[in-house]
């Protein structure tokens, strides 16, 4: 029996270890991925349409009155099923290198939140992305090789911390890329456009910090979103610096009461698929 127990106490620290690994890789600005993205054409004739990824958004995003957008996987019909792996296809097709640098910021962004539809829908129902995986020694789809664009295979994570990040070095990324949870940044009514892009970028942000999800008092502590933990170095050196990135999105009330801090009590993230089915209740129902 207590060779069992210290087996049990041996596989959850493993789980541990693992969840930390896989929810913060580190961006290796010098990988031969990220050089070989760093290519952009100063001008391009090539237009990315998106409108496929709108029109999903559409049909099965759903604003729900707390704030936190829901996807619908469970109603999404073989045909819309079809449409996405259509779109992704497309994207896949794209000579990416052949774009400009904003052109390619708002396709990585609709690559990585499409993709992870997909990935959910092709396991669906499950209660959690965690609750995803493709060996024995991961938990979660962002390792796995599910894409190919000019001919090299790409993750979830190569695309958020080996493109993403290091290349365009915006901390806004992490309110655009969602991973469908309910701790997660929204998924965004509309696809990211060279139009839009940073108009949505900020929008995201305000939306995310102005949500107790992402900063939120509790009995005179400051907690916020794990993010702002596992990717601390992308919002500043130290707690004062992240809190002063609060401070720029805040609105009035929750920038009155931060002025009152300047550290962070505790960090929280929930996993749970930001499921919409059945729809969520709202106010009339």
């Amino acid at each position: 029996m207590a060779g069992t127990a210290k087996l049990a106490d041996f596989a959850a620290t493993c789980s541990v270890i693992v969840a930390l690994l896989v929810a913060a890789p580190i961006a290796t600005a010098g990988s031969d991925i990220t050089e070989y993205w760093r290519e952009s054409a100063a001008s391009s004739q090539i237009e990315v349409d998106h409108s496929a990824w709108n029109e999903l958004l559409d049909a099965y995003l759903v604003e729900a009155p707390d704030g936190l957008n829901r996807f619908r996987y469970g109603v999404v019909s073989a045909a819309d099923k079809r449409l996405l792996e259509q779109y992704l296809e497309m994207l896949q097709s794209v000579t990416v290198t052949d774009l400009t640098s904003t052109q390619q910021y708002a396709y990585w962004i609709n690559f990585y939140n499409a993709l992870t539809i997909q990935v959910i829908l092709e396991h669906y129902p499950v209660d959690s992305i965690f609750d995803i995986s493709y060996s024995l020694l991961s938990r979660g789809p962002w390792k796995e090789k599910l894409v190919s664009v000019e001919g090299m295979e790409l993750s979830l994570d190569d695309v958020e911390h080996e493109i993403l990040r290091p290349i365009f070095r915006d901390n806004r990324i992490h309110y655009a890329v969602n991973c469908a949870s309910y701790g997660c940044p929204n998924l965004q009514t509309k696809a990211f456009t060279v139009e839009n892009l940073d108009e949505l970028l900020e929008f995201s942000a305000m939306q995310y910090i102005n949500h107790p999800r992402g900063v939120t008092i509790e009995d005179g502590e400051l907690i916020v979103s794990s993010i702002y933990d596992w990717y601390a170095d992308d919002f500043g050196k130290n707690e004062k610096e992240i809190i002063q990135h609060f401070l720029e999105y805040a609105d009035d009330d929750l920038k009155g009461q931060l002025s009152k801090f300047d550290e962070i009590e505790d960090y929280r993230y929930d996993w749970a698929l930001n499921d919409a089915y059945p729809a969520p209740q709202t106010s009339s129902q």
